[in-house]
């Protein structure tokens, strides 16, 4: 009898535990140009962890190397005018930033909320290492942009602004819908 109620608290607990894990997220990534959003090149996947929100890249055709990859404020990844010029993704706003810090910062510090880790992507142009956001939640994303950047990101403002970062290079919206 003990090991029946033994057994069956168990099995609630798991049922519970698993019934309050948030679903995971697919975001579809896109390149971005000044004309607008282009082809499809793959999913980053969000999902919760006790430590934050792993965000699992499934990537492809991308050039080698390390690249800045931020959570922006707005859910577009249309161009947008600045200057006379249309500038990719621009219509994404800036990294998110609800707690006005404003400075660019480590994923783990007390810059942007939306500063992430670098993606990494290989020599045959994928990229699929798991990067964790410790400060975000899959609620809080909702409703914004994922941006990768041409080109690493220092996750400083020093030598150059917002980690030294490239141009918006690709660009998926986190849906707001449940």
């Amino acid at each position: 009898m003990k090991r029946t109620l033994l057994a069956t608290a168990f099995v609630l607990a798991s049922t519970t535990a698993l019934a309050s894990k948030p679903a995971d997220i697919v975001v579809d990534m896109h390149t971005v140009s000044d004309t607008g959003v282009g082809a499809s090149i793959g999913t980053i996947t969000l999902s919760h962890n006790r430590h934050g929100t792993v965000l699992t890249p499934d990537l492809k055709g991308l050039a080698p190397g390390l690249h800045g990859f931020h959570m922006h404020t707005n859910p577009s990844c249309e161009a947008a005018e600045k200057d006379g010029n249309m500038v990719p993704g621009l219509a994404a706003g800036g990294h998110y930033d609800p707690n006005n810090a404003g400075k660019h910062g480590t994923p783990w510090g007390n810059g942007h909320l939306g500063d992430l880790p670098v993606l990494f992507v290989d020599a045959d142009g994928n990229a699929n290492q798991p990067v964790l956001a410790p400060r975000l939640t899959l609620k809080r994303m909702r409703g914004h942009s994922l941006m990768m950047h041409a080109g690493g990101d220092n996750h400083h403002d020093h030598p150059m602004s917002l980690g030294g970062g490239g141009a918006r290079m690709a660009c998926g919206v986190v849906s707001a819908a449940k």
